[in-house]
């Protein structure tokens, strides 16, 4: 874990904070200021309210790492949206895409799914949303409010992203891009997420 803890250490104290693998990275694009934060920007409502299976990708991740499974009863479903919890998404959110290289699984680790925060500094969409999700978690957000959301992408692949979702409505963290949107801005197709209230913890999408 040497090497998560140095990217959470250099990278979060130089922000100012003490498709998968094969979609190249676009430019930085940086918003110009925060969101107008007297308007909401929407949030994942196709959601059909049937639980769904958990991937199989994250339940053998969870089987190796329970303690990153493991939810706290009594925290929070959604984050309050502040100026300061913008600058924090933002910060994460860059230092993990510019952090890790793209590796397909298969590639790297000779199996075609294989979920896990990349240690080494490679890894695909997966693993860079278990990494910005426990940088956010040791940052102070609350697990539940950071979920693992999964989509067909503009490409119509199998992608994953982490959903933030805030009392504003819902922001997604994407490797395959660094500029933080709605996920109505994305023209993503999306599939499934997790749901604290889910009996799953998964929750189909439409």
């Amino acid at each position: 874990m040497r090497w998560l803890a140095t990217l959470i250490y250099v990278g979060l104290l130089s922000t100012g904070l003490c498709a998968c693998a094969d979609g190249a990275l676009s430019s930085i694009q940086r918003p110009d200021s925060s969101p107008n934060f007297a308007s909401q920007p929407g949030e994942v409502q196709t959601q059909t309210g049937r639980d769904a299976s958990a991937p199989s990708g994250f339940l053998a991740f969870c089987d190796r790492n329970p303690g990153e499974c493991r939810i706290a009863r009594g925290q929070p479903g959604q984050i309050a949206f502040t100026p300061d919890v913008w600058a924090t998404l933002e910060k994460v959110n860059l230092a993990v895409n510019n952090a890790v290289r793209p590796l397909d699984d298969s590639e790297h680790y000779g199996v075609t799914e294989f979920w896990t925060v990349p240690v080494d500094g490679e890894g695909d969409c997966e693993d860079y949303v278990l990494a910005k999700r426990k940088m956010l978690i040791l940052l102070g957000l609350a697990p539940p409010a950071l979920r693992i959301t999964v989509a067909f992408n503009k490409r119509m692949e199998r992608h994953a992203v982490l959903t933030v979702v805030t009392d504003h409505g819902d922001y997604v963290l994407d490797n395959l891009q660094d500029q933080i949107l709605p996920p109505g801005e994305l023209g993503y197709v999306w599939v499934e997420r997790q749901d604290p209230a889910s009996r799953t913890g998964w929750v189909a999408l439409n």
